[in-house]
């Protein structure tokens, strides 16, 4: 085996900026898609790993490794896909759509559907299946209304990524109190501290935002005209509500998220062929190539036409691609000497809880996983924490704000990836709209700044531990 030696920073940061110009140049310039720069940027951390020693053997396998972390990812991916065909096929979005077209007021819509996916979130733990299903219609309900797309999106991302971070099922938040060594419910009420001022500036931006559609300004005509093509190509049904409804309550009880999408699936093209009288074959075709319908209502067809398999294509290969960028940054050392740099910058206990937020963020960059956007920093900082006399749950609190809830502001994290593909719209347009993602790490940071809300340990804990740096002690 060949001899490794250590890598300067300057170096370990070069597949970075590699990857980063080529991204700017690609998306910005040529509108591109990301996967080149992100394959350019393994590709010069491979090269750079094989100048320091690693064999060809050693980094092919990391491309492996990532690949392998994102199936998971990749498996949800391919069931939302078919949830989506298959419930515009089976009438289910189209009666989300009719009725909620008939409830929510445009003026009232974006607190609306946050609370509705905060909601839905917070009791079965997960975001990405909020957003597969009530994001989905959401999107429809809000585009209906004439609404921005863009807009929509980031109060469906700001309501599901809150339930989620505050959910005792959620993965993330289980994760990061586990590996912190934390209580789960302790670490859920130091997590209040930072998520209901996000949240609250959240809720009164977009209450703002939404006094711009109010009924005044609003065309009941072209309401109506939806509402009548919808009946037109579909049953309409309340009885239809009763699958996405279904598929909460399976959550509710536990059931893992797979097999719970699984029966979505199952019901949706069941409703297609019994309730649409579409034939089997026309079902069949709706899970793989999507829905497809010919309507006079432009926007319908725009809505409708969409879903399946192939739908999800180019993200799944943004997926595995992201994560063979990720897999060799990380097999290859590359990540641990970049991490490190940042661990010798830390001085006090005051600038740690900062540097936390901002390394998960970064990871989540780097390695575009947010699972590894918890799990790398809490590792990395998990006795730094313990020497400055800090509680872990200020780790675990500061690897959910940095981490969690920043993975959909990166176009090729799995987060943003999904959101991309499941909501229809680019990540790029919605981020300036996904206020709780974008205030949670900056109000994380301000707080650990400020001394507000930071833990200390017990005095009989810190005698071996750093002097008091000043910091507050409130809990």
């Amino acid at each position: 085996m060949s001899k490794k030696r250590e890598m300067p920073i300057v170096v370990a940061t070069l597949p970075l900026v590699i990857m980063i110009i080529g991204m700017g140049f690609t998306i910005i310039k040529y509108e591109g898609a990301p996967h080149i720069p992100l394959l350019l940027g393994a590709f010069s951390a491979s090269v750079i790993a094989l100048i320091y020693g690693y064999s060809w053997d050693e980094i092919e396998q990391s491309y492996y490794t990532g690949i392998h972390k994102s199936l998971p990812a990749i498996v949800i991916l391919i069931l939302v896909g078919l949830i989506i065909g298959s419930w515009i096929g089976g009438g289910v979005v189209g009666s989300l759509i009719y009725y909620g077209l008939k409830l929510i007021s445009p003026g009232f819509f974006l607190v609306s559907i946050m609370l509705l996916c905060t909601i839905v979130a917070l009791s079965i733990g997960s975001s990405w299946s909020t957003m597969a299903t009530i994001g989905v219609a959401g999107m429809g309900i809000g585009i209906s209304m004439g609404i921005p797309e863009p807009m929509i999106a980031g109060a469906i991302i700001s309501g599901a990524y809150m339930g989620d971070k505050m959910s005792p099922l959620s993965d993330t938040t289980n994760l990061a109190s586990g590996i912190a060594n934390v209580n789960l419910f302790e670490h859920i009420k130091h997590m209040l501290y930072t998520t209901v001022p996000a949240y609250i500036f959240a809720f009164i931006v977009f209450a703002v935002l939404g006094r711009q559609f109010s009924v005044n300004a609003f065309e009941y005509g072209k309401i109506e005209g939806i509402m009548e093509s919808l009946q037109n190509h579909f049953l309409i049904s309340p009885w239809l509500l009763l699958v996405p409804v279904a598929v909460i309550v399976l959550v509710l009880f536990k059931i893992p998220a797979l097999p719970s999408l699984s029966i979505g699936v199952i019901l949706g093209f069941l409703c297609q062929i019994a309730i649409q009288g579409d034939a089997i074959g026309t079902a069949v075709i709706s899970l793989y190539d999507g829905y497809t319908i010919e309507t006079e209502n432009q926007l319908i067809s725009d809505l409708l036409n969409r879903g399946g398999l192939s739908s999800m294509m180019y993200t799944i290969s943004l997926t595995i691609v992201a994560m063979i960028f990720g897999g060799v940054l990380e097999g290859t050392g590359i990540l641990k000497r970049m991490m490190d740099g940042m661990v010798d910058l830390v001085r006090s206990g005051r600038a740690l809880i900062p540097t936390t937020v901002l390394t998960s963020f970064s990871t989540n960059v780097l390695m575009a996983e947010q699972y590894i956007s918890i799990i790398i920093p809490a590792r990395m900082y998990a006795d730094s924490y313990t020497e400055k006399g800090l509680h872990r749950k200020n780790l675990s609190r500061a690897v959910e704000d940095g981490g969690t809830v920043t993975s959909v502001l990166v176009p090729w994290n799995t987060g943003g990836i999904f959101v991309a593909g499941t909501l229809g719209v680019e990540t790029l347009s919605y981020v300036p709209y996904a206020f709780f993602n974008l205030a949670t790490p900056i109000i994380s940071i301000i707080f650990a700044l400020i001394g507000f809300s930071i833990v200390k340990t017990k005095m009989q804990d810190k005698k071996n531990h750093a002097p008091n740096d000043g910091m507050d002690t409130s809990g």
